[in-house]
């Protein structure tokens, strides 16, 4: 029964528009970005060519390295936004077993500032400290 509702929270987690922003940020400011460059580069060429073939030709090529570049800078943002979330959770990891009081401690104030009490806030730290605290991002 508790693997249905940890399935259930899940999913509902996922269908928040929050959990999408994201990509569709991403996807607009790409749109934008391809659809201002290939017309500016289309203009550029009909304004220096009375044919089609070089409009054609250009934008076409606009096109693939546009992709070829969209593609590769978002590779390495997002492999870096992981190698940094990764060495952040080693960090973490390392401070939770040199120094646990202090880290609980810290995760006791974290929750004291969303607004828990001081008892309720040392019970949820200490709970979520005995279970996988750095193993998973959802609750």
């Amino acid at each position: 029964m508790k693997e249905n509702k940890d399935i259930m929270l899940e999913n509902h987690l996922d269908n928040h528009f929050i959990n999408r922003t994201n990509w569709l940020r991403a996807a607009v400011l790409g749109a934008n970005d391809a659809i201002i460059s290939l017309s500016s580069l289309a203009i550029g060429v009909a304004a220096a060519s009375t044919t089609r073939e070089p409009i054609l030709l250009a934008t076409t090529a606009g096109l693939v390295a546009g992709v070829i570049s969209m593609a590769a800078g978002e590779y390495v943002s997002v492999s870096s936004q992981t190698d940094i979330e990764k060495a952040d959770i080693e960090r973490e990891r390392q401070e939770l077993q040199e120094m646990p009081a202090e880290e609980l401690e810290m995760l006791t104030q974290i929750y004291q500032k969303r607004g828990l009490k001081r008892e309720i806030a040392m019970t949820v730290a200490r709970e979520l400290t005995e279970k996988r605290c750095l193993g998973s991002a959802h609750p």
